[in-house]
């Protein structure tokens, strides 16, 4: 697999799979601390550049008492800008490549990347995941929203959206009605996040509604990107669907126990006793 999201990349390692990371980061701290974290879990690090007097890009998260968050990105002069851009020789063996909508709304060069890797990647027969993760902080306006998604959303296998965002990518009101909208329009299968709920996966089969896990929420920010992962992992073993959803699930559900966007990753064995 070969994703330009952080989190998603560590939680595929972290469930037994190669992946690789396509990106950049600074010669600083956060860097370092990324890079590591990577190393000790397996992830490939041959397409992440380290670049010399630019800092990591950071997003600060700011937590309110009714539940909800708000982001502040540093991203436009930060190392994130400077990314190798995406050859067709890194997709010859792998199976899907995951795309994040924050990635396309930080513009510039990584939006470039972005749109380079996927059109590699469906030349080359790789199948393309898509998480919106619709980020209002770096582009405002649905329309905008859906123009910058539209040639992820084209050629995408799996759609990994959340009800609003559902509503926005397809132009159509109601979560349900949204993701069939966008499953007649090419996607494979669309995953629909409920968050505590669970999700329901939508394919030409029909709809599977797969119940959630309780827990313990201490923090959901990188939940929905383990939640991915998750789901990824399960089509490509071969899940049944309804197992694709547990697994998923699971895995988002895990990613909110523990402070932090990435401490939520969770180890193979960690998932599977959970689901027990």
């Amino acid at each position: 697999m070969r994703p330009l999201s952080f989190i998603f990349a560590d939680q595929v390692a972290r469930l037994g799979h190669s992946v690789g990371f396509i990106g950049a980061v600074g010669a600083d701290d956060f860097g370092k601390c990324l890079l590591d974290r990577f190393e000790a879990d397996g992830v490939d690090t041959s397409r992440i550049a380290q670049v010399e007097g630019i800092a990591t890009g950071v997003a600060f998260v700011t937590y309110f008492a009714d539940g909800s968050r708000r982001f502040i990105f540093h991203m436009g002069n930060s190392a994130a800008g400077q990314l190798p851009m995406p050859d067709a020789d890194y997709f010859a063996n792998a199976r899907w490549l995951h795309i994040a909508g924050s990635s396309l709304a930080a513009g510039g060069r990584v939006q470039e990347a972005c749109y380079q890797a996927v059109r590699l990647a469906y030349e080359t027969g790789v199948q393309i995941s898509f998480d919106p993760n619709l980020r209002p902080e770096l582009l405002g306006g649905e329309e905008a929203l859906r123009e910058v998604c539209a040639p992820v959303v084209e050629v995408a296998s799996l759609i990994l959206p959340s009800g609003p965002e559902a509503e926005i990518l397809s132009g159509v009101e109601g979560p349900e009605d949204a993701c069939q909208t966008l499953l007649d329009r090419g996607a494979a299968y669309v995953a629909l996040k409920r968050g505590a709920e669970g999700c329901a996966v939508f394919s030409a089969d029909g709809v599977i509604p797969v119940s959630g896990f309780e827990v313990e929420a201490v923090d959901p920010t990188g939940a929905g990107d383990c939640f991915d992962a998750g789901f990824v992992v399960g089509l490509t073993e071969g899940l049944p669907l309804e197992e694709v959803g547990r697994l998923a699930n699971a895995c988002g559900a895990l990613g909110a126990t523990k402070q932090g966007p990435m401490e939520g990753a969770s180890f193979r064995a960690e998932v599977e006793s959970f689901m027990r």
